[in-house]
């Protein structure tokens, strides 16, 4: 599998200080399923639901195992607290986690500790990371980047060969502004100021972002809100799921 080794000398940053520091600020009850990240917690399910899939799909994985990721590197990216990492560490993953958010980065050590799980987190940009992994995750994170290109190119350089990137963002539509920067943040279902509806991304304007990069895009998957709450399939309008590989 892809080794991983050093940390990178880039300089480069290409997430707003600002956005970091809001999410900052939501580090302390960032596990609480109730609080300021409610929401990523509903998301979890069905985007952990679509990761392993496209895992088992990509290197021809048994879907009973209980540990798909066996042997495997991965990074995390804006990995926020650990809701992401933990999963993917219990699923037999060697997780790295990084999040420009150095409060992000103490709530998740202390909660992976806490858990009795070994994960190598780090504070900075992907742009840091010299490493590269067999397994890049990224949800809902790129719509944050103040440089959506640089930060695009920054996962491409982390996919190893042979590799895999699965991500998740929301599109940008009449109706995620109105569900997503409209009604959520003004009902305090996600803390005011999360989004900014313009930095949003197509599926096509992401797919061309990858391409440039030297990915190719091989799924895009609708992550749309029903009765029951989240479930993949469906319209991409709101939000969408997208796996890619080196081209």
């Amino acid at each position: 599998m892809v080794s991983t080794s050093t940390n990178a000398d880039r300089t480069g940053r290409t997430i707003d200080p600002r956005e970091a520091a809001h999410f900052g600020r939501m580090a302390a009850d960032w596990w609480d399923p109730q609080g300021s990240s409610a929401m990523l917690h509903r998301l979890n399910p069905p985007r952990l639901s679509y990761l392993r899939g496209a895992v088992d799909a990509h290197w021809g994985g048994d879907p009973a195992s209980f540990v798909p990721l066996d042997g495997l590197n991965v990074l995390d990216v804006g990995c926020g607290a650990g809701l992401v990492c933990e999963p993917l560490a219990r699923l037999g993953g060697s997780v790295t986690g990084v999040d420009a958010a150095p409060e992000n980065i103490a709530a998740a050590q202390a909660h992976a500790a806490a858990s009795g799980l070994s994960i190598d987190y780090r504070s900075g940009s992907v742009e840091d990371m010299s490493d590269r992994f067999d397994l890049v995750t990224c949800f809902e994170v790129v719509e944050h980047a103040s440089d959506q290109p640089g930060f695009v190119g920054g996962l491409a350089r982390a996919v190893g060969d042979g590799g895999l990137l699965v991500m998740s963002t929301p599109n940008r539509t009449a109706w995620s502004r109105f569900a997503l920067a409209g009604v959520a943040e003004a009902t305090g279902m996600i803390p005011r100021g999360t989004h900014d509806w313009h930095r949003f991304l197509t599926p096509d304007e992401l797919t061309a972002m990858l391409a440039a990069a030297g990915m190719r895009v091989t799924d895009v998957t609708g992550l749309s809100l029903t009765a029951r709450g989240f479930a993949t399939g469906g319209s991409t309008a709101l939000d969408y799921l997208l796996t890619a590989v080196r081209a």
